[in-house]
């Protein structure tokens, strides 16, 4: 059970900040709490008492998004649904919406925050790897003598570990911004027996775009999640196959190359393997995601996204 002295609902970022600043220590803050309700209860935390929570789900400032110079700004309001229902958010953000699929179920998308799931710093979080492959930084806003001052974060920087960010006291994220990737193909793998409701053990995200004029990979994006204390951008496996025309040769023997990483404390041996098909299946999926499909590749249900 989960109980609390004062439950704030500040309406403006100032009143949320001042608020956050006077808190006494124990207090938390919330804005879709999908987290904190299941962590509070018999098996997790217990019984948990705190002595104010505050929740931010009606600060209009941390509310819709803005695009602007090919990146865009998601206000920490914004909900994974949106991934799914929104058709800007869609098409500017192709892994998203198959990545949103496989967040939670209905009832929890439609409350569940991209930022608050960034926040939780989980290992398992579903939301990380996306946002770093999409080169994402992390908005923050404090106060400072009265005024509110932002600063912005690399979201691979801002993940310290399980749990461990770089917020300090007295701030609150206010935006997660990306790059926008139209025209590219995206795909998000994650270990589970059914859509919804399931942690990740490893999920693997990709996006990529291809030169028209010979199919070659003008871009391509690559992140790991679940198989190290921080999520993973695969920097030199995205060097290795810019340029080059690919076949399922050459992204399967690709493949092999992240396994290495892998640095979980349990499992490693199958993570690693997990790891290898993940990686492939990404990547040929990204690839049927732009309409490249590889001659008889594998790729995902696409019915509900």
């Amino acid at each position: 059970m989960l109980t609390c002295d004062h439950y704030h609902m500040p309406t403006s970022l100032a009143d949320a900040l001042a608020m956050w600043h006077e808190a006494p220590d124990g207090a938390r803050l919330v804005a879709g709490a999908t987290d904190i309700l299941p962590w509070a209860r018999e098996g997790r935390a217990g019984d948990v008492h705190l002595p104010a929570m505050i929740d931010l789900s009606r600060v209009p400032e941390l509310d819709g998004y803005a695009i602007e110079n090919g990146r865009i700004r998601l206000g920490a309001n914004i909900v994974y649904q949106q991934f799914l229902t929104d058709q800007t958010l869609r098409t500017l953000l192709p892994c998203m919406p198959y990545c949103s699929i496989w967040f939670a179920d209905d009832q929890i998308r439609e409350q569940a925050t991209l930022a608050g799931n960034i926040v939780n710093a989980s290992p398992a979080a579903d939301g990380t790897p996306p946002i770093l492959a999409m080169n994402g930084e992390i908005e923050i806003a404090r106060l400072e003598a009265g005024d509110i001052v932002h600063r912005t974060v690399a979201v691979g920087e801002f993940v310290k570990g399980p749990g461990a960010t770089d917020l300090q006291p007295g701030e609150i994220v206010t935006a997660v911004t990306c790059d926008t990737l139209e025209g590219y193909g995206g795909s998000f793998q994650k270990v589970g027996q059914r859509r919804s409701l399931v942690i990740s053990s490893v999920c693997a995200v990709a996006c990529v775009k291809l030169n028209e004029a010979d199919a070659t990979v003008a871009d391509i994006r690559l992140a790991l999640g679940g198989i190290s204390p921080v999520p993973l951008r695969l920097s030199k496996l995205e060097q290795m196959l810019t340029g080059k025309r690919l076949t399922r040769e050459m992204i399967k023997e690709a493949a092999r190359l992240p396994a290495d990483l892998v640095a979980s404390r349990t499992r490693r041996e199958y993570r690693r393997v997990v790891v290898r098909g993940f990686v492939e299946a990404a990547i040929e999926d990204a690839l049927a995601d732009c309409g490249a499909a590889l001659p008889n590749a594998k790729t995902r249900e696409t019915e509900h996204v």
